[in-house]
């Protein structure tokens, strides 16, 4: 797994997830059904039920978490993750990812995908970049495509969703040579 580093970028700063920023955290989407809504966790009701999911992912070796800054304000306003990806030489998943409601189609989530797609392939010279989300998370497969995801097949019943329900889990990949057309897509959504 790559060190924990800080991304920087024009709209956001990608750092990592510290249990300092769950007072923004909590105050930017926590207790928001529809933020938590396609997450593998339950909406966290309380900022020490949001402390117990950041301290897991902090805490998982297999995990490099990232607050979300935006940097007009300094304030936390989501979270994304990379992953080990396990039995896929030089790869990584892009994952866990959420924003403050507030954020849902800015430049946010563009700049965050340049800057850990970016870190990916070009700092850390990865083969190819796994994103996936829940079949009924719609809004979360199209930015996907938008930013050049290949579609690439659909787990069924892959794993539990909070409520007990099963989800079917649809996988997308960014291989190194896609990366230079993706890289050139976000960057001129950036420049609109």
């Amino acid at each position: 797994m790559p060190e924990p580093t800080t991304l920087s970028g024009r709209v956001v700063r990608l750092e990592p997830l510290g249990l300092e920023h769950l007072t923004d955290l909590y105050a930017a989407g926590g207790n928001d059904d529809e933020v938590w809504r396609w997450m593998p966790a339950a909406t966290p009701r309380s900022e020490e039920e949001m402390r117990r999911i950041a301290q897991s992912l902090i805490e998982n070796p297999g995990i490099v978490p990232f607050s979300v800054i935006l940097r007009d304000t300094e304030r936390a306003i989501g979270w994304s993750t990379l992953h080990d990806v396990p039995t896929f030489d030089q790869s990584l998943e892009i994952g866990w990812t959420w924003y403050g409601r507030a954020y849902w189609r800015t430049a946010v989530n563009t700049e965050c995908k340049l800057l850990l797609l970016g870190h990916a392939f070009d700092k850390l010279g990865h083969n190819r970049v796994l994103l996936k989300t829940d079949v009924l998370n719609t809004r979360s497969q199209q930015a996907i495509r938008r930013i050049g995801g290949v579609y690439e097949g659909t787990l069924r019943r892959h794993r539990q969703r909070p409520d007990g329900t099963w989800r079917d889990t649809v996988h997308f990949g960014i291989l190194d040579d896609e990366w230079p057309a993706c890289r050139d897509r976000l960057e001129h959504a950036l420049t609109r």
